[in-house]
């Protein structure tokens, strides 16, 4: 098989979404997706939190033990279709949005369907 660039860039969201395909992921298939974004105070956390609600994102909020600079942490988790297009856009969504409180894009989750 081959990987086409345009669909699987060789980075870390083309690199995940390839093997996903490879291990036989419908990728056209929408699914929950979770983004997670690392804050250095609890405040910035909810304020970050709040902002997504606002705009009907489904969101978690806890701590986050792995990163003593980081230790608070927000999930989003939209629902679409595991696509490059669809997890770069929201990617660069979150960290434009949670930049002015200093927040740290920490990466990206989905399940296989």
């Amino acid at each position: 098989m081959n990987r086409d660039l345009a669909l699987f860039p060789e980075d870390n969201i083309g690199n995940a979404l390839w093997q996903m395909m490879i291990d036989g992921d419908d990728l056209n298939q929408a699914r929950e997706i979770e983004f997670s974004v690392l804050f250095s105070s609890e405040e910035a956390a909810l304020k970050f939190g709040k902002l997504l609600l606002e705009n009907n994102q489904k969101v978690s909020f806890s701590p986050y033990e792995d990163n003593a600079d980081f230790p608070w942490e927000i999930t989003a988790y939209p629902f679409v279709a595991a696509s490059y297009e669809n997890i770069s856009s929201y990617q660069n969504l979150l960290e434009s949005s949670a930049e002015p409180l200093a927040g740290q894009y920490d990466g990206f989750y989905c399940a296989a369907v």
